[in-house]
């Protein structure tokens, strides 16, 4: 399997590399120590909710680490502005992820139900320290998940997209799943909406 991210698909002011190619002080700089981010770790859909009570955030950070050092792929990519990390993106195979298919947006919305189907990956958060934003990080990262899932045997690529727009004054910390726009941006298309400002957005890579 390759790695490689395309980078002549994303803004040029920004470097996109697996995140499994970062040293990890990097993604610590992305997830920070306050807000969802660094309470999470991107572990959300890994953990079954009667275990997620029970584990701390250090615990938390220290599995995303570990999984960062497994064969394959990786769980993200990381994007760069020089030298400072500005984003992360979580894009891996849907299948690995237990929880996803029990998520109250996915359940009974997607077209695609079985969850162990090869070939279909999740686009499933986005985190951009707040220094960062409204400059097209997450713009970037969108359009890098495709062709990172691409270049690793993907087909389809989904998307649990909020649409700010029908929502007013959505607050950021909500927004960590991309925006309908992000997504569209990077050629996915809506194809469920579960709820009025929660929408699954799908991009075909091939039949």
């Amino acid at each position: 399997m390759h790695t490689e991210v395309n980078e002549a698909s994303v803004p040029t002011e920004f470097r996109i590399v697996p995140a499994t190619e970062s040293p990890f002080a990097d993604v610590e700089a992305v997830f920070g120590t306050k807000g969802d981010p660094a309470h999470c770790w991107c572990q959300w859909y890994l953990i079954p909710g009667t275990e997620w009570r029970g584990i701390g955030d250090e615990a938390l950070r220290d599995r995303l680490a570990a999984q960062l050092t497994e064969p394959g792929p990786g769980r993200g990519l990381i994007a760069y502005d020089g030298d400072t990390p500005v984003g992360w993106c979580a894009v891996e195979p849907r299948a690995n992820l237990p929880r996803l298919p029990h998520s109250r947006i996915i359940a009974g919305s997607t077209r695609h139900p079985d969850f162990d189907e090869a070939g279909i990956w999740a686009v499933t958060c986005f985190v951009v320290p707040r220094a960062h934003r409204k400059r097209g990080v997450g713009r970037a990262l969108a359009e890098a998940a495709v062709e990172f899932a691409r270049s690793n045997g993907a087909t389809l690529v989904e998307g649990y997209a909020v649409d700010p727009a029908v929502r007013e004054k959505t607050p950021p910390d909500e927004l960590f799943p991309g925006t309908v726009t992000m997504f569209q941006h990077a050629g996915f298309t809506e194809v469920a909406r579960p709820k009025p400002h929660r929408v699954i957005m799908e991009r075909r890579l091939r039949d």
